[in-house]
């Protein structure tokens, strides 16, 4: 069965398809419906008919009843196994009333009987063409309501400005497909979102299939990616359908892409140029029909000018960029995101309703969050593990949590300074808060780890870990 087809763009003759044994008939209709505003096309004989349906797919299907060899009834159940909204009449110069009721039940939209009247033809076939606009409007309709209904059980959460402006991009390339790049940094919900846009797309209905490109090794990554076949390397017993193939007719997410490796970067760049796998120790590529989202935690144009990632791939994966603002940005949907992860884990592990008390959510939204909104989730998952009361207290609280809350670490202008002395304070300061670890102290300042090395050196900040200690003692 085909999915509903309307008229296409620019194109307003309904596109119909004449199946008889006659000749003279086939012409005289071909003309006479042209001249009215359709698409005619003649099919000589109920075979032929068959053969035009499939590769044709008409808006409406005029056939005769009495043919030699395939006949006009299962030239009905042809059309009607292709697209269920395509309506086929029926002519016949013996009509009966058998065959006339055999005709409705089988689903025909009309049966007229031989000879007819011109207008009468045209009256019936305009009649069809309107019935088929409302069925595909209708099945349209209906598919997007499910496709709306998906999306809701996957609903991302949230109102900020920055997060509401990523989700209205994610929704308006959904029906598309178009690759998608989400950059973010770990935790701020990218397979969320790539999930978000797979349930409002056309493929919503098909697999979303997804894989993290750091967790493996490059020799089982690409395994798993392209699949292989037996005897491709040790332990290839039998051959392996790769990611790209199973999720065929729906979605691949190919989240933390930065981590690939250069040989690994060749073959997905392939993949997205060609539309095709080739297998480890196959010759022969596969055709695969996916939408491919990718997402990373880097700079990939950093990246690019470390010469650690492609620059033709990532043009080819950034054709549309969706940028997740970090937790620490969004600290207006903290509230409402506690609240979700609260009662979702509550349900998970049987523990009767609780809230937040005034402290703990206060302390939860004074938080910095360098793990982001994953780091939240399973922050509450523990307090409500913990917890022994009806309400998740601060002391129900991963420590780090606890001591940001309690201590009084706010970086604090001093008077007469130049902005590069304030910068430079900043900078030391949150390194110094975050024990020199300088992936939380780039998430909790907003900056991506190579510029926060720049502003280090820059600034002449060392780590004290990295100094030698005879050079202390000089």
């Amino acid at each position: 069965m085909t999915t509903p087809r309307s008229t296409p763009a620019g194109r307003d003759r309904p596109r119909v398809l004449i199946v008889d044994d006659e000749a003279g008939i086939l012409e005289t209709l071909q003309i006479l419906l042209r001249n009215e505003g359709f698409e005619p096309h003649v099919a000589a004989g109920g075979k032929a008919g068959l053969e035009q349906i499939e590769a044709l797919s008409p808006d409406i299907v005029l056939s005769d009843v009495r043919m030699p060899g395939v006949g006009g009834v299962e030239v009905l159940a042809a059309a009607r196994a292709h697209d269920p909204n395509t309506p086929v009449i029926l002519m016949t110069a013996q009509a009966t009333l058998q065959t006339a009721m055999q005709a409705v039940n089988e689903g025909a939209f009309y049966y007229i009987q031989k000879p007819f009247r011109n207008d009468e033809l045209l009256a019936i076939l305009r009649r069809a063409a309107e019935h088929r606009a409302l069925r595909v409007e209708n099945t349209s309709l209906r598919q997007e309501i499910r496709r709306r209904n998906r999306a809701s059980n996957h609903a991302p959460i949230g109102a900020n400005r920055k997060w509401l402006d990523a989700l209205r991009l994610a929704e308006a390339v959904a029906p598309t497909d178009s690759t998608v790049l989400v950059m973010g940094e770990s935790g701020t919900g990218k397979e969320i979102v790539a999930r978000f846009v797979h349930e409002l797309s056309q493929r919503g209905e098909q697999p979303f299939l997804s894989i993290n490109c750091g967790a493996l090794p490059e020799g089982l990554l690409e395994s798993e990616l392209f699949g292989h076949v037996k005897g491709a390397f040790t332990g290839a017993v039998k051959d392996k359908t790769g990611l790209f193939a199973a999720a065929a007719g729906g979605t691949f997410f190919l989240d933390e892409i930065g981590e690939t490796t250069p040989a690994t970067q060749v073959k997905l760049l392939r993949v997205l140029q060609h539309r095709e796998v080739i297998p480890v120790g196959a010759t022969e590529a596969i055709p695969i029909d996916t939408r491919i989202i990718a997402a990373t935690n880097r700079d990939l144009e950093e990246e690019i000018k470390r010469g650690t990632f492609r620059r033709d791939l990532f043009y080819r994966l950034n054709v549309i960029a969706i940028h997740l603002p970090p937790l620490r940005q969004r600290v207006e949907d903290i509230p409402m995101l506690a609240d979700a992860f609260l009662a979702r884990a509550c349900e998970r592990h049987g523990v009767a309703p609780t809230r937040f008390s005034d402290g703990a959510m206060e302390a939860l939204t004074e938080y910095h969050w360098p793990g982001n909104v994953r780091e939240l989730e399973n922050a509450i998952e523990r307090a409500v593990l913990v917890g022994k009361g009806s309400e998740i207290g601060v002391g129900d609280l991963p420590e780090s949590i606890r001591d940001e809350s309690g201590s009084s670490a706010e970086f604090v202008i001093p008077p007469h300074r130049t902005l590069a002395e304030i910068e430079k304070m900043a900078i030391l300061q949150t390194l110094q808060r975050t024990n020199w670890n300088k992936q939380e102290a780039a998430q909790i300042l907003g900056l991506y780890r190579p510029t926060l090395y720049s502003k280090m050196r820059k600034h002449r900040i060392q780590d004290p870990r990295a100094v030698p200690r005879a050079a202390d003692e000089s």
